[in-house]
C-alpha cells in the first residue's frame, strides 16, 4: 500500500488501486485524530475504519494517481 496525504489537513492514509474505479483506503489511527472530518465521525462513536471517504482526501488520492505516485493497474 502507498502512503497518500490529504492536501487539506495532512492526514496520511495507505492506498492501493485495483482499477480506475476501485481504491482501497486504510485509515491510520492518526487519521482519527488529525482529519477534522474523520475526527467528527469518531467523536460521534463511529470507528475510523468505518468512515468511507473525505472529499479532500479523495482529491489527494486523485492527485497522487495523476502524479504517478499511486499506480493504477490497467482495467481489464
Amino acid at each position: 500500500m502507498t502512503p497518500v496525504a490529504c492536501g487539506e489537513c495532512g492526514t496520511q492514509v495507505l492506498c492501493e488501486k485495483f482499477s480506475s474505479a476501485h481504491t482501497q483506503v486504510q485509515w491510520t489511527e492518526e487519521a482519527g485524530a488529525v482529519c477534522p472530518r474523520i475526527a467528527a465521525e469518531v467523536a460521534a462513536g463511529r470507528p475510523s475504519a468505518r468512515v468511507r471517504s473525505c472529499e479532500a482526501l479523495r482529491a489527494g488520492i486523485e492527485a497522487a494517481v495523476l502524479a504517478g505516485r499511486l499506480e493504477v493497474p490497467a482495467d481489464v
